[in-house]
């Protein structure tokens, strides 16, 4: 027989039993209405019969003075007499001795332990003798012993003052507020019916324990249920003592009370178990129903052929709301679940239960059903933990979901959900998983320690995530993937194996306001066409980079802080065009922002300082547009473009920085327009080793070094920039390369405007550049016979004739200022090497003669020609 056709069988039963019980009632009444009108027919008095067979219901009035009756035709009620009580003479005291003796001179531990013979009802009445005996009645210890006998609770069961209703057993600490809690839950719940297996076949005298007491007792739970429910009892309570119920047929429809009842911990004593179809259900009409302190369990046959897929042990079906608390569900079916709400109207209130080590789905929630589910304990289930489908909505608090065998939440085919405190752990595959339209609210759950990912958001997902501690998890905290759209909000997402957020194959979704932290690989990736909106994020101390965009990736991230990563802050790479606006990144271990492999996008208003490496590094045919940008503090360089690097680095401010501003190298050709680059404690600009690019409409100023440094078969356009202020040289141009100037000013530079050494041969675009005002200090050091070192120290490198000593065997490394030659190695054997910047190692005080032209003398190293060439990044990709 299917479900629905046994559900269809029960139902009709139950209503066919109910159309008996009131045509029966309506015989009754029809029947008790016929004797009346026969009675007053037979008391009414006619000509056909003027002598009645019976005088019932009369009183015959007796004259007073023949003392003869007085016939009369009319009827007279009789006043019914008052019956006495009958009292036992022996406890008739026949004076005030023995009454005060009982009342007050007998001791309490005497009239404790008559009282201990006594039950429940007994003692309330012989409460009201007075009040030695009220306060001795209501002894703690006597309504404990009355009260075990009943319900064999060790702690006395309340109804709590709350909606739903619930019961609750009061701990001990708690007991104090009570008067008597055992004598108060004994009140509470005296009225119910008792369900004992093998009462109707115990002894005579094992059932005296039943005897004196208002109490009604079943064998099984149906028959009891039928009788709540014939007798029409208000709100039903039903006790279901210690024992296992097998093969019961339990469909509630009534708005009954089922209530496990034995010592210790209740649910280990009380089994209902079903091998075909639900072990128990709650139809329309169980409105209000309550079953708690039981272990249900579904173990279906698996020697029959009947399909299990819609049976449970728990099933809850449209338009009922019963609450479930403290109960233990489990099913051993392969198929199917443990619990199952399905439905319009289908609202549970399912709290404080185990679900655990089922070998399916623990709770399955679908077809528009709501429901709250509130401090549940589900583990160990062999599918997931929940499952949520079809437009439903539950409501899940405080759920403890872990070492599922499978994912712990699942929700799907656009279900939905509120989740709010759950902690989710150790589960086999992601610990939430959203697919197919549906959208759930998770907030403030804690969801870590995954065997694979945390959140797993894919196929057109959706969902809100927001407070939630998403941490430690195998692979990533957050998968977003296939057209998904969710968003993530002010999470905590750290220390994964992997990474924080992994948003690919075309993933979408809004990821804001989050701490992401200490993670493995990056806190944020993105890659395969995805397009998320990245903001307001903290993206911090990863062991790995900040934000990896690659193969393809694309998405607005924007007003985030990212600092204090291992490696780049952000990586662009592989085809990928990002857009970067108003963020801070700052304080990286390497890069700031590193686009490498045709990595593209744009960089905008972000504040970019403080790497050990260049705040950006662009290579290998990318191609970003970076504008506005703030770039400084860098300690090996504001901008680093090489390996055939492109980009167009416009209207930013690159200042403060360790080593050049701007570094162009390795055939790479950039467009550099607007920029402000200044106060560098190198150069502004240095363009060396086959470097290119346009340089125009910048203003570079106030730098260590040279504005702009043009070396090694280099041949860049320098078009309408500014260059001044700087204390070297304006634009210096060596080692065979040379340099297209057009309209520049250059001025007020301390060791002159455009310095050129030997063999360099620049192009100036007719008479439009401008040199003028520099201070040309090298040439009045060297006429008033200084030592060049005087001027630059070993910070910078002016521009003039330098020689090598072979007397005092100087290498090729090393350069001495022609002044030095005149006076400190006069007579010596000397080479002209050639004009070009240098440093004099004479003044500085490496060579074995002391320099006569300085005083003390300076360590140093062997003089460098260029300035220190750029660290570029050893960044690893990892896919």
């Amino acid at each position: 027989m299917s479900n629905q056709s046994a559900r269809s069988t029960r139902l009709n039963a139950r209503n066919l039993r109910k159309r008996a019980r009131t045509k029966s009632e309506q015989r009754k009444r029809h029947n008790a209405d016929s004797l009346v009108a026969a009675e007053a027919l037979e008391a009414e008095p006619g000509p056909s019969s003027p002598n009645l067979k019976y005088n019932l219901r009369r009183r015959r009035t007796i004259d007073t003075l023949t003392k003869e009756p007085i016939s009369s035709n009319t009827c007279t009620p009789v006043k019914r007499r008052r019956k006495s009580a009958s009292i036992n003479p022996a406890l008739i005291p026949t004076g005030s001795v023995g009454a005060k003796y009982l009342q007050e001179d007998l001791p309490d531990e005497v009239l404790l332990k008559i009282f201990s013979y006594l039950l429940e009802f007994d003692l309330c009445r012989v409460s009201q003798v007075c009040r030695r005996f009220h306060s001795i009645a209501n002894d703690d210890e006597l309504w404990k012993t009355l009260y075990k006998d009943v319900f064999e609770y060790d702690s006395p069961l309340m109804l709590q003052n709350t909606e739903p209703k619930s019961y609750e057993f009061i701990p001990s600490s708690e007991m104090v507020k009570y008067d008597n809690p055992w004598k108060e839950s004994f009140g509470q719940l005296y009225r119910g019916v008792h369900v004992r297996p093998g009462y109707s076949n115990s002894s005579q005298v094992r059932r005296k324990r039943y005897k004196g007491r208002n109490l009604v007792y079943f064998d099984a739970i149906e028959p009891a249920h039928q009788y709540v429910d014939t007798k029409e009892i208000y709100d039903p309570l039903i006790f279901i003592h210690t024992g296992v119920y097998q093969g019961e047929l339990l469909l509630i429809d009534t708005p009954v009370t089922l209530i496990g009842a034995a010592p210790g911990n209740v649910m280990d004593h009380v089994f209902i178990e079903r091998e075909m179809e639900s072990t128990i259900m709650f139809v329309e009409g169980a409105n209000g129903a309550y079953l708690g302190y039981v272990t249900l369990k579904f173990s279906p046959d698996i020697t029959s052929s009947v399909p299990h897929h819609r049976h449970y042990a728990l099933e809850v079906t449209e338009n009922s709301s019963p609450i479930i608390q403290h109960c233990r569900i489990r099913s051993t079916s392969v198929v199917g679940a443990a619990v199952c709400v399905s439905g319009s109207g289908a609202d549970p209130t399912i709290k404080n239960c185990y679900i655990k080590d089922c070998e399916n789905v623990g709770m399955y929630v679908t077809d528009y059903a709501t429901g709250v589910y509130e401090d549940n304990e589900i583990s160990g289930n062999a599918l997931a933990g929940i499952w949520v489908k079809n437009h439903a909505t539950p409501i899940m608090r405080r759920n403890h979901i872990h070492h599922g065998r499978d994912v712990g939440v699942f929700t799907f085919e656009n279900g939905m959900g509120y989740f709010d405190s759950c902690d989710i752990h150790n589960n086999r595959i992601a610990g939430f998983e959203v697919k197919a339209g549906a959208n759930p609210t998770v907030v403030r759950c804690e969801i870590h320690h995954g065997q694979t990912g945390g959140i797993y958001v894919h196929e057109n997902g959706r969902g809100q995530f927001i407070e939630n501690k998403i941490h430690s998890n195998n692979f990533a905290g957050v998968w977003i993937t296939s057209n998904s759209d969710p968003t993530i909000r002010k999470n905590e997402i750290y220390n994964g194996h992997q990474g924080g957020v992994y948003i690919f194959g075309d993933g979408r979704g809004l990821i804001e306001h989050n701490n992401i932290h200490g993670n493995a690989l990056a806190g944020i990736q993105i890659r395969t066409n995805s397009n998320p909106i990245v903001r307001h994020n903290k993206i911090h101390h990863g062991q790995h980079g900040g934000i990896y965009v690659h193969e393809k990736g694309q998405g607005l991230i924007e007003e985030n802080e990212v600092y204090a990563n291992t490696l780049a802050g952000v990586w662009i790479t592989t085809g990928s065009t990002p857009v970067l606006r108003r963020n801070r990144i700052h304080s990286g271990k390497q890069v700031g922002v590193y686009f490498y492999d045709n990595g593209h996008g744009v960089l905008e208003d972000n504040d970019i300082f403080n790497h050990l490496y260049s705040g950006v590094q662009i290579r290998t045919e990318s191609n970003p547009l970076i504008r506005r940008n703030k770039i400084w503090g860098g300690q090996n360089g504001g901008i680093l473009v090489y390996n055939s690097g492109l980009g167009m680095i416009e209207n930013n401010e690159i200042f403060d920085n360790a080593m050049a501003g701007i570094w162009i190298k390795t055939d790479s050709n950039p467009v550099l327009r607007h920029n402000k680059i200044h106060d560098g404690r190198d150069g502004g600009i240095c363009i060396f080793n086959g470097g290119k690019g346009i340089l125009e409409e910048n203003e570079i100023f106030r730098n260590a070094q040279a504005g702009v440094l043009i070396s090694t078969q280099s041949h860049p356009i320098l078009r309408r920039n500014r260059i001044y202020d700087g204390l070297a040289a304006g634009v210096e141009i060596t080692n065979n390369a040379t340099a297209t100037l057009e309209a520049n000013k250059i001025f007020n530079n301390k060791f002159g405007g455009l310095c050129l050494a030997s063999g360099v041969k620049p192009t100036l675009e007719g008479k439009d550049n401008i040199i003028s005002g520099n201070h040309n200090m090298v040439e009045k050091a060297v006429s008033s016979g200084q030592c060049l070192y005087k001027i630059s120290s070993y910070t910078s490198f002016p521009m003039h004739d330098f020689y090598r000593c072979r007397t005092c065997n100087t290498t090729e490394r090393n350069a001495i200022c022609y002044n030095c030659i005149k006076n400190c190695h006069a007579g010596h054997e000397v080479e002209f090497i050639r004009h070009d910047r240098f440093f004099c190692d004479c003044g500085a005080g490496t060579l074995n003669n002391n320099c006569q032209l300085q005083g003390e003398p300076t360590q140093d190293t062997d003089t460098l020609y260029d300035s220190a060439a750029p660290m570029e990044s050893h960044t690893l990709r990892v896919n």
